[in-house]
């Protein structure tokens, strides 16, 4: 049974860390839960802004925002996960586009232009393929560019982009686990290697790998999307 702390970085909006998740895979009972941990959550903290995605950032970032973060997760949740990712969003479209896109159902248009951070993203609402900077645009999107004073987006504000980030994910798992991508796990592990940062070695990646997808030693089945839960912290 293993517990993980997925963080998602946006680097071109200040790198806070905005998506923060813990997951854990029981490997034994072939079941895999995540739960989000809204960006807005309140800690205890000496600065101002008492918001969980400050706490990376005002620790200075790298090993040491890793260590505050999950020291601070602990203290919110009970425990402290056993492995760390940190994910910036270039990463994304590199892993989508190495696992041949995604199937999603793009739940509203997204229409938002930053020049000065380079981001554009423009999507339209319905299933489609998305490639590796559409889905990218698809998870960083939080709401349109405000015209005369009308600003368009999740009528729930970011627990919004919080549901599109969980349905996209558990997307990326279910392409995944096709049968096809089996002898594709060795590639996708040195993708996720070299585009995240994180305590896991490729091994570590390799081995999670084949038993989600060829089965665990125990019984031989492999990970079911019946058994594939997200779920968002109050």
């Amino acid at each position: 049974y293993y517990t993980f702390l997925l963080v998602g970085r946006d680097t071109g909006g200040g790198g806070n860390t905005d998506t923060i998740m813990v997951v854990s895979y029981d490997v034994k009972n072939q079941e895999l839960n995540a739960m989000s941990i809204p960006r807005d959550t309140i800690v205890n903290k000496s600065w101002d802004i008492k918001k969980i995605n400050s706490v990376y950032n005002y620790a200075g970032g790298g090993d040491k925002g890793m260590a505050a973060l999950m020291d601070t997760v602990s203290d919110t949740i009970g425990f402290a996960p056993d492995f760390h990712i940190v994910v910036e969003w270039e990463a994304v479209g590199k892993l989508a586009t190495a696992i041949g896109g995604v199937d999603f159902d793009v739940p509203v248009d997204m229409n938002y232009d930053a020049p000065t951070q380079d981001l554009h993203i423009h999507v339209v609402k319905g299933y489609q393929h998305l490639d590796g900077d559409k889905a990218m645009q698809v998870i960083r999107y939080r709401h349109d560019n405000m015209i005369n004073g009308v600003m368009k987006g999740y009528l729930n504000g970011d627990l919004g982009r919080i549901e599109t980030q969980q349905a996209f994910l558990k997307a990326v798992v279910e392409q995944c686990l096709q049968i096809q991508n089996i002898t594709r796990i060795g590639e996708l592990a040195e993708v996720f290697n070299k585009n995240v940062t994180t305590n896991l070695s490729v091994n570590n990646l390799l081995w999670f790998g084949q038993q989600a997808v060829l089965g665990n030693e125990k019984n031989g089945e492999p990970l079911d999307m019946d058994n594939v839960n997200f779920m968002t912290m109050p």
